[in-house]
């Protein structure tokens, strides 16, 4: 059968970052993360308009405490009226279009209550909150009315592996949960009458994330809401495979119609992020006709219990492009035709290269797992050692395994929790110290970084010497 593709966007509300309008029927806004210190002015001030140059349509920043909510104080200001001869040398004499800035916390509700007195958004997880359901009440509509009286906006992150030890004990780590943390914070909000909030459900597994996206569309159309929602792939890692498991998370819920602004997570520099985002956004932008060419086929074998082959052809000419587009349509296709088998053909490129790049999908699709998948995440001010020298120091000594999940995490903050499905991980514990797991248990514990590739590799032999 031929596959006619239409895309028709999901209706929202409209929230308002600053002004940033999200939502409804404006542009799918693209976002970043900055991955310095938000304490070092002069670097986060410089990353930020690097990110803006590129495209970022929001710059978020990770608050710890309070005084990153005074750092931030003075990044805004510097971004938001650049002066010349600054003393934190973001030069030139110039206004520039004012990028909303958004504070990452994590723990500290009164981090959160300070952070939405200064920037335009604010994003809160809801698995920090406490498990008695009425102390999570009483602070979260503290914060609520802190938003309301600066006009902030709040983003409701929901992450796999990291809900409250409460949802926890009544859904564990599944879809399920995920979206009753988030619902049990809207039903709040919409209590309250707060309605400038963006939701967002991640997961490092894009079949968890997806089916967890939709879920949650589906239960707030049940009950009358319809938020707008930020995706994206947590800890997709970097390079090449990065960009497919992004693109078929991302692609496969632009694809429904869902997404009012989206973040790429690489474990790169933030401004790389944006023309990934845009040439997702871009493929998907034409709503009002059919996207459709001939170049997706799909052969289902109905005697093998509906599994199915995709046959997908292209003559774009360039790579990246080219990759981007293939894991958008095909990660979909492989599991709503229950697909065991990916074929790619483009005149442009060799068949072997053609190949590899068919089993990449199905991996980041989790049909088939040919080769270690790496799941790291992008970094911010947390990370205390450098992400990117480190994952290609793993990468290099575990390149020969087949089929594990090797995490390489900046910090205990998201690490152990994010890396949920992961059987081994290499996680930030402080300056240049290194944490090593199995699974979700720690086996050596805060080690220096110099010694720490060298342990994982002996922790990966001797449980593979005696299986």
């Amino acid at each position: 059968m031929n596959i006619l593709l239409k895309y028709q966007r999901r209706k929202t509300t409209v929230t308002y970052a600053g002004g940033l309008a999200i939502g409804g029927d404006n542009p799918v806004r693209l976002q970043t993360m900055a991955n310095v210190s938000t304490n070092d002015i002069e670097a986060s001030v410089a990353q930020a308009r690097r990110c803006i140059e590129a495209g970022a349509e929001l710059v978020r920043f990770t608050t710890q405490g309070i005084r990153e909510v005074e750092s931030l104080k003075t990044i805004h200001r510097l971004l938001q009226d650049c002066e010349e001869g600054g003393q934190h040398g973001v030069g030139g004499k110039q206004r520039l279009v004012h990028v909303p800035l958004v504070a990452d916390i994590h723990f500290r509700s009164d981090v959160a209550d300070e952070a939405a007195k200064t920037v335009e958004k604010v994003r809160i997880n809801p698995g920090n909150y406490a498990n008695d359901p009425e102390q999570t009440k009483a602070r979260f509509v503290h914060l609520l009315d802190i938003c309301k009286a600066h006009k902030t906006a709040l983003r409701i992150g929901v992450n796999h592996g990291s809900l409250s030890q409460r949802i926890m004990e009544k859904y564990g780590d599944t879809p399920e949960g995920m979206v009753e943390s988030c619902m049990e914070f809207l039903r709040i909000a919409t209590e309250q009458k707060f309605e400038d909030i963006v939701l967002s459900i991640k997961a490092s597994n894009t079949r968890v994330m997806v089916e967890t996206v939709r879920l949650l569309v589906k239960t707030m159309d049940a009950e009358d809401m319809h938020f707008p929602l930020h995706l994206g792939v947590t800890e997709a890692g970097e390079g090449e495979d990065g960009r497919i498991k992004s693109a078929v998370g991302i692609g496969a819920l632009l694809a429904d119609g869902i997404g009012d602004t989206i973040r790429v997570s690489l474990s790169e520099e933030p401004e790389n992020e944006i023309p990934v985002a845009q040439d997702l956004v871009a493929y998907f932008a034409d709503k009002d006709s059919p996207r459709y060419d001939g170049s997706i086929r799909v052969e289902v074998q109905e005697d093998t219990g509906g599994n199915a082959e995709i046959r997908y052809y292209s003559f774009e000419d360039n790579w990246e492009q080219f990759c981007l587009q293939a894991a958008a349509e095909c990660g979909r296709l492989l599991w709503e035709y229950k697909a065991t088998e990916l074929s790619l053909a483009n005149t442009h490129f060799p068949e072997d290269k053609l190949k590899f790049l068919s089993k990449d999908i199905m991996q980041a699709a989790r049909v088939r797992i040919y080769k270690t998948e790496y799941i790291s995440c992008p970094g911010c001010g947390r990370t205390m050692f450098d992400l990117q020298k480190t994952i290609a120091e793993v990468k290099k000594a575990t390149a020969h395994l087949k089929g594990l999940k090797i995490a390489v995490m900046g910090c205990i903050v998201n690490g152990p929790g994010e890396m949920a499905d992961a059987d081994y991980g290499y996680v930030g514990a402080g300056r240049d110290r290194i944490s090593l797991y199995r699974g979700k248990e720690c086996v050596l514990k805060n080690i220096p970084q110099e010694e720490a590739v060298a342990q994982l590799l002996s922790i990966i032999k001797s449980d593979n010497s005696t299986q």
